[in-house]
């Protein structure tokens, strides 16, 4: 027998080991609990008890609530009897476990397959969840919670860290108002080692978090880099899962997978039960000609709650080299360098030997992402410039006994680039029948225009089907969003009175809108809820064909950065859709030739990143895509919170069939934003809002219209005029004066940077939205840091009443590129240049 084949039988001694040790009296008592449920079943290995089986003396269940079921589980037969049934409580109700170790450590996890229950659409159940004494969820939602995961499977396990206080544990659910409670199964499991240190170090400073054993925790993610899916029995007893890392990597191919060609040396102290033999197997390496080019890090982007502190694992094993110094790389999160020099072999003790390290970072409640990288260390003569890891942990760690974050909350707490697993997700939901209703209607737009306005009554109604429960959130509320029209899950069929009655008889005053499809009204509706009406000009054919496309297109799609249809009013010749008001009008009139106050920098970076998240979702969030085709300021609104959603799809068009490349079609959109490209060739490709996004970025760094016949001959078009000033990387000499001084010139670099590359010549260059948005999002990250730099500068360094932002106003120079002085003011934190020279690369690249 070989001795890779002798360790991997250790390693699994280990489990048996672990797993006798938890049947051996009360303080290893594992609760595995199916809600729902009256008997027992086997799952994964373990007995699993029914929630009301006879003969449970472990756990209580304070009221029955109603059981529910469901036939159908589209994931991994083996857990079927996990997911199959679930408990509804339409009131507070709890378990109570019995007999659990005082002051011992416990995972609990929460299980969540939403299914539909008779009246109960789990879409809108919302609830909150408390444990022995900490807040764990509040207003949580399972099937938003599931969008933002971005993950394929409908299932969702909460995993929290307990230190439990007594030989009970009361876990209590509590439905939000005119809500109610949804969950599948419950899993308390002892933890007989201390998984967390007392103190650790916090990333960028000396002061260490204590008592770190004693806080409620809650996993955020937990990956197996460059290797398979791990699941629960696979995991050292403790039944874990560990998912691929390869969705959360920004540059795919920074990393190469790789995998151990010797046996494992697992008998290290450090690393027994931190993470299973098969994640230390595993690893991503940075082993390809352009990283080792010093062109790129490794880098992970994760979506987090902002406000909380976070402790992130680190798991090791080099697998390729024997000595020290062999391969040294640093190590940034958040982009701050958490370590440097950082040596496996010198760490572990040797090759094969694993290792995890704890980093200890606070994101603020202005920020919900968190970055992790792994670069080369090119100083520190290591004969080998790369990186290497095997696993990630991410645990946010509870303020107060509370790690809850309301679902819904935030536009923070919102990833749209995300939008398209959800549609899968509900999609696996929806029953036969819809779908067969949306495709009859359908046909009736595409085939039978003759009978117009029926048609727009049916493809209304299919326009509000909720096929995103993740897209019914409101930025900046703390709830659940409900349609307020109707009880219904379908549009609104408005009578043309009450339409009237909500324009005052199509009042001239409340015009906010015209197009070549009519007049766009502001109206009140049911209670004062304000809408954006609007109505068909019976005259204009051209309006009518894009008002049918319009139909078709809203037909298919709900996201949170895209304009929502509420209804429809189809009655005596009349065609008139009913929207969400949108209180803060059009991006243009808050760029210029209005009065508004000017957007800040950091205004406009939010509304450019909504913006492409709602263009990124039309891309990609449908089998074939949809272009939208008219991309400009106008057709951005933004609503009361200063929310870009994207409007006015009448000119948009399904994308290119899977074995063409393009949509031969004639040119239609508008004058400065068209792309020169489809209007030489006729051929439409998503490039073509690539394009007109490209304008869209230099009309809101330069407010100014796109075409000004007024100005001078090289200044009359925007994006020829603003090309040239970033060809010769002087875009800071015609910013719109307003930003002068309040903008980081690494920021401005690469948001020049981007809107270039958008308008290359030819679409085949141009970047697609998804690449757009990742890199909007990063020179978001860049001046976020600079403010925090500047502030903390101001405070420690510059009389009161002074501030760098106004130093760095009076010492701007229009004209010249910014000196080295210049930019070493603009962006204070020295341990940031590295990785943000290493970021201007990439996106140069």
């Amino acid at each position: 027998m070989g001795k890779e084949s002798i360790m991997k039988i250790l390693g699994n001694f280990l489990v048996i080991i672990c797993v006798v040790r938890r049947t051996e009296g009360d303080e290893a008592m594992s609760f595995l609990i199916i809600c729902g449920r009256n008997s027992s079943a086997m799952v994964d290995g373990r007995w699993w008890n029914g929630d009301t089986a006879p003969g449970n003396n472990n756990f209580t269940l304070s009221s029955p609530g109603i059981a529910a079921s469901t036939a159908t589980f589209d994931g991994d037969s083996i857990y079927a009897p996990l997911y199959k049934t679930a408990r509804i409580f339409a009131e507070t109700s709890n378990y109570t476990l019995i007999g659990t170790q005082a002051n011992g450590s416990y995972f609990l996890r929460l299980h969540f397959y939403p299914f539909f229950v008779g009246n109960y659409l789990v879409n809108e159940s919302s609830f909150d969840v408390v444990a022995d004494g900490h807040s764990l969820v509040s207003q949580f939602n399972p099937v938003i919670e599931i969008s933002r995961r971005n993950s394929n499977s409908s299932m969702l396990v909460k995993e929290f860290f307990l230190t439990i206080n007594s030989n009970v544990i009361v876990v209590e659910f509590s439905p939000s108002k005119d809500s109610f409670v949804f969950v599948n199964a419950i899993e308390l499991v002892p933890v007989l080692h201390t998984l967390f240190v007392d103190s650790v170090t916090k990333v960028g400073g000396n002061a260490p978090i204590t008592s770190l054993n004693k806080c409620g925790i809650e996993t955020m993610y937990r990956l197996n880099v460059g290797g398979p899916v791990v699941k629960g029995g696979q995991d050292s007893g403790l039944w874990r899962s560990w998912e691929m890392d390869s969705k959360y990597m920004i540059t795919a191919n920074a990393g190469a997978a790789m995998q151990n060609r010797s046996a494992m040396d697992y008998s290290s102290a450090n690393a027994s039960l931190f993470a299973p033999l098969l994640v230390y197997e595993t690893a991503r390496s940075m082993s390809n000609a352009e990283v080792l080019d010093r062109r790129f890090n490794m880098s992970w982007k994760f979506e987090v709650d902002p406000g909380f502190n976070y402790l992130i694992r680190l798991h090791f094993c080099e697998l390729e080299y024997e000595k020290p110094n062999q391969r040294v790389f640093n190590i940034y999160i958040n982009n701050r360098t958490a370590a440097d020099n950082f040596d496996i072999v010198a760490r572990a003790g040797g090759k094969n030997k694993p290792h995890h390290q704890d980093f200890f970072d606070p994101v603020s409640a202005r920020v919900n992402t968190l970055w992790i990288q792994l670069g080369p260390d090119t100083e520190a003569g290591a004969a080998i410039t790369d990186a290497l890891l095997n696993g990630l942990e991410i645990f946010k760690l509870s303020h107060n006994g509370n790690l809850a974050s309301v679902s819904g909350k935030s536009s923070l707490n919102q990833k749209d680039s995300r939008s398209k697993s959800s549609i899968i997700l509900m999609a696996s939901m929806a029953s036969v029948s819809i779908l067969a209703v949306a495709s009859v209607a359908f046909y009736c737009v595409f085939k039978l225009r003759e009978r117009k306005r029926k048609d727009l009554k049916k493809s209304a109604s299919v326009a509000i089907l909720d096929v995103n429960a993740n897209e019914k959130r409101s930025a900046g509320k703390n709830q659940i969003r409900k349609c307020s029209i109707s009880a219904s899950r379908h549009g609104k069929a408005f009578t043309l009175s009450e339409i009237r009655a909500a324009t005052n008889d199509f009042d001239e005053s409340l015009v906010i809108g015209v197009g070549g499809f009519g007049k766009v009204y502001k109206g009140e509706i049911e209670g004062g809820t304000l809408t954006a009406i609007k109505r068909a000009n019976p005259q204009s054919e051209q309006g009518l064909r894009e008002f049918e496309t319009e139909i078709e297109m809203l037909s298919k799609l709900r996201h949170r950065h895209l304009v929502a249809m509420i209804g429809f009013c189809d009655e005596k010749n009349e065609m008139i859709l009913v929207y969400e008001y949108m209180a803060n009008g059009t991006l243009r009139s808050h760029l210029f030739g209005s009065t508004l106050p000017p957007l800040s920098w950091e205004n406009r970076l939010e509304i450019c990143i909504g913006a492409a998240r709602g263009l990124h979702y039309l891309h990609t969030g449908t089998e074939r895509g949809i272009i939208h085709r008219d991309v400009k300021s106008t057709n951005i609104l933004l609503d009361e919170n200063f929310v870009a959603k994207m409007s006015d799809f009448g000119l948009s068009k399904t994308g290119p069939a899977f074995d063409h490349t393009h949509v031969s079609t004639a040119v239609k959109g508008s004058f400065g934003y068209l792309d020169p490209e489809y209007f030489r060739r006729q051929q439409l490709t998503e490039k073509s809002d690539v394009y007109s996004f490209g304008v869209v970025l230099f009309e809101v760094v330069c407010a100014r219209a796109v075409i000004n016949p007024t100005l001078s001959k090289g200044q009359i078009n925007l994006a020829e005029w603003a090309l040239r000033w970033q060809s010769q990387r002087s875009l800071e000499t015609i910013i719109d004066p307003h930003l002068k001084g309040k903008c980081c010139s690494d920021s401005l670099q690469m948001f020049g940077n981007i809107a270039e590359k958008c308008l290359a010549d030819e679409g085949k260059t141009r970047p697609t939205m998804g690449e757009i948005l990742w890199h909007l999002e990063y020179v978001q990250q860049l001046q976020e840091d600079w403010v925090r730099a500047n502030e903390e500068f101001d405070r420690e360094n510059l009389p009161s009443g002074r501030t760098s932002r106004s130093l760095g106003e009076s010492g701007s120079r229009e004209g010249k590129e910014p000196s080295s002085s210049d930019e070493e003011s603009l962006c204070i934190d020295p341990e940031m240049k590295a990785v943000k020279e290493t970021a201007v690369k990439v996106s140069e690249k």
